[in-house]
C-alpha cells in the first residue's frame, strides 16, 4: 500500500497547530519544582473560568475529597497539593485542547478514557517505585497524543487507517504506519517537541511502545506497563479494543511484585472513574 503522508506534511500541520494555554505550560514546566509559588498558579489559572471550574470539579470527586469542599484553586492547592492539583489542571486543559467530531468513526471519548487511564495507572505505579508521580501522571495521559494530531489534521487519512485496522484486527500502530507511513509516536514527538515539552516527556511519549530501546528512560518503562495494564482491564470501553504485548524486560524493571498488582487495578479502576466522570460528562 502506498503510503499517504510523509514526515513532512505531517510536521506542517503540526507546527499550525496551536500553542497550550500558558498556564499549563507554566505547570508542566515546574514539575521538578518543589517551591513552586502557589498564589501566582492559582490566579493564572483562576483567569480561565472553564479551567477552573473543570479542576474544582475533579477536585471535589471521590477520588480526592477530603470530606472538604473546595470552592477556589488556591484552595485545592492548600488540600490536595500542587502536584495532584497540577495534574488535574493538566488533565482538564488538555481534553479540552483539541476539536471532537470531525471523524465519526473515531471515539474520542474511549481516546481520553484510556489516557487519563494509563495516566492514573502510572502515577500510581510510580508511588510504589518511588518516582516521579507528577511526571508519570502527565506522561501516561499525553502517550498516544499523536494519534489526536493524526485524526484532527488528517480525518479523510485516518478513516482508512480506522477501516485497514478493522480489517486485518491489528494494533493502531501498525494500521498508522501501513496506511500513512508515519504513526502516532511520530505525531506525538513532533507535538511535544512543538509544545517545548521536557527532554523527559518526550523521551517517554517517544519510548513507550519500545521501552527497552536504548535510552528510552525508566518513565517510557512505566507508561508502557500502565498502559497495557490498563487495556488489560479494558479501561477504555471499546468493543475491539486489542491488548497490547508488554515487554518483559519493561515489567521486570518495574520490579513489582506480583500480588500487589490487585491493588494497583483496584486503585487505577476506581480513580479513572471519578476522573473520566468529570472529565468527560
Amino acid at each position: 500500500m502506498k503510503a499517504l503522508l510523509s514526515q513532512e506534511q505531517m510536521l506542517a500541520h503540526v507546527d499550525d497547530l496551536p500553542s497550550l494555554p500558558a498556564v499549563v505550560m507554566d505547570l508542566l514546566n515546574s514539575i521538578d519544582q518543589e517551591d513552586a509559588d502557589i498564589g501566582v498558579i492559582a490566579k493564572k489559572v483562576s483567569l480561565d473560568q472553564a479551567l477552573t471550574a473543570k479542576t474544582l470539579r475533579l477536585a471535589n470527586s471521590a477520588c480526592f475529597t477530603k470530606q472538604v469542599k473546595v470552592t477556589t484553586i488556591q484552595h485545592a492547592i492548600t488540600f490536595l497539593g500542587i502536584g495532584t492539583v497540577r495534574n488535574l489542571i493538566t488533565a482538564a486543559a488538555l481534553t479540552g485542547c483539541f476539536p471532537q467530531g470531525q471523524l465519526k468513526g473515531f471515539d474520542y471519548k474511549g481516546f481520553w478514557r484510556h489516557s487519563i487511564a494509563t495516566a492514573t495507572c502510572a502515577k500510581v505505579l510510580a508511588r510504589y517505585v518511588r518516582f516521579n508521580q507528577d511526571y508519570a501522571f502527565t506522561a501516561g495521559l499525553l502517550h498516544d497524543i499523536g494519534r489526536l494530531v493524526l485524526v484532527t489534521q488528517f480525518p479523510e487519512y485516518y478513516e482508512k487507517v480506522i477501516a485497514w485496522r478493522a480489517a486485518y484486527d491489528s494494533q493502531w500502530q501498525l494500521a498508522e504506519r501501513t496506511v500513512l507511513g508515519v504513526d502516532h509516536i511520530d505525531a506525538g514527538k513532533a507535538l511535544a517537541a512543538h509544545w517545548h515539552f521536557s527532554g523527559t516527556l518526550q523521551l517517554a511519549i517517544a519510548g513507550h511502545h519500545q521501552p527497552d530501546a536504548p535510552g528510552a528512560g525508566f518513565l517510557a518503562t512505566l507508561v508502557h506497563v500502565a498502559d497495557c495494564i490498563t487495556h488489560g482491564l479494558d479501561l477504555t470501553q471499546v468493543e475491539d479494543d486489542i491488548v497490547p504485548p508488554v515487554s518483559i524486560i519493561a515489567w521486570n524493571a518495574v520490579g513489582i511484585e506480583d500480588d500487589v498488582y490487585l491493588q494497583i487495578f483496584r486503585e487505577t479502576e476506581m480513580q479513572t472513574a471519578d476522573v473520566s466522570r468529570v472529565l468527560l460528562a
